[in-house]
């Protein structure tokens, strides 16, 4: 099994931030947001990993990077996505270093509290298909939602204006390798991007698509307000918090 880091884009919603630098480089606790997303799949026992980056800051990721041997790697395979279009369509940059083996892909900019090794095994152990990973959100809109008949998922409906549960699919996904068959069969949305919903779409469509509840928290670091989450709760967990006395550094309200 190998694992996909998908760490590309422009991070518009971070500028000017990631004017200067790509978003993956950013820092979330002590360390670049992109060691999060590399970690959970080294923990998850995954030793082959891919990286996908672009823009005019991918040669940052090999100097930061290297051969991955701080985390216990061998080496780091790195492809690079011109523009965007989705993350369909960077995934299926990672096609020819899959080899055919099941992959489990993370979003660069997520970022988790606990392992998804339990999940991984258990898609592992599973005859074929795709396996996602929900966590319950206030704000399921900003996200894929599940749509659920009982306990089965029916459809994902992509940044829905009425949610239809309090779900969020996570930016971790796990694939048999029929996922490049169905990447090529993909029409760009009105977005103009090739979906990832549309992708897990189509495993729920053939009846494959199982799902997990991620435990601990979870988050996305591609805006401002998570961005500031994600160090908020990073640091808490690295214990970097109790080194500050919040109340005290925060400014007292006035009135006018």
């Amino acid at each position: 099994m190998k694992g996909i880091i998908l760490a590309g884009g422009t991070g518009s919603r971070l500028h000017p931030l990631t004017k200067v630098t790509n978003k993956h480089l950013l820092p979330v606790g002590s360390v670049p947001m992109i060691y999060h997303p590399i970690q959970a799949l080294v923990n998850a026992g995954i030793e082959e990993i891919m990286i996908v980056t672009g823009g005019n800051s991918a040669g940052d990721f090999l100097r930061l990077l290297g051969n991955g041997k701080d985390f216990g790697l061998k080496h780091l395979d790195y492809t690079f996505q011109e523009g965007e279009g989705g993350i369909a369509a960077a995934l299926r940059l990672a096609e020819h270093f899959s080899e055919h083996q099941r992959i489990v892909v993370i979003l660069g900019d997520n970022i988790i509290e606990g392992s998804i090794r339990d999940a991984v095994d258990r898609f592992r152990n599973q005859p074929e298909g795709g396996r996602i990973l929900l966590k319950e959100v206030p704000d399921p809109e900003r996200f894929g939602c599940p749509v659920f008949d009982g306990d089965r998922i029916v459809r994902i409906e992509e940044k829905p204006e009425n949610p239809a549960s309090s779900f969020a699919v996570t930016g971790i996904y796990m694939y048999d390798n029929k996922v490049w068959d169905i990447i090529s069969t993909l029409v760009p949305s009105g977005r103009g991007e090739l979906e990832i919903t549309d992708v897990n779409n189509a495993y729920i469509e053939a009846g494959t698509l199982h799902h997990d509840l991620l435990e601990g928290w979870w988050t996305d670091a591609g805006t401002f307000p998570s961005l500031l989450r994600a160090n908020l709760l990073a640091g808490m967990k690295e214990g970097m918090t109790e080194e500050l006395d919040l109340p005290s550094i925060l400014p007292t309200p006035t009135s006018d």
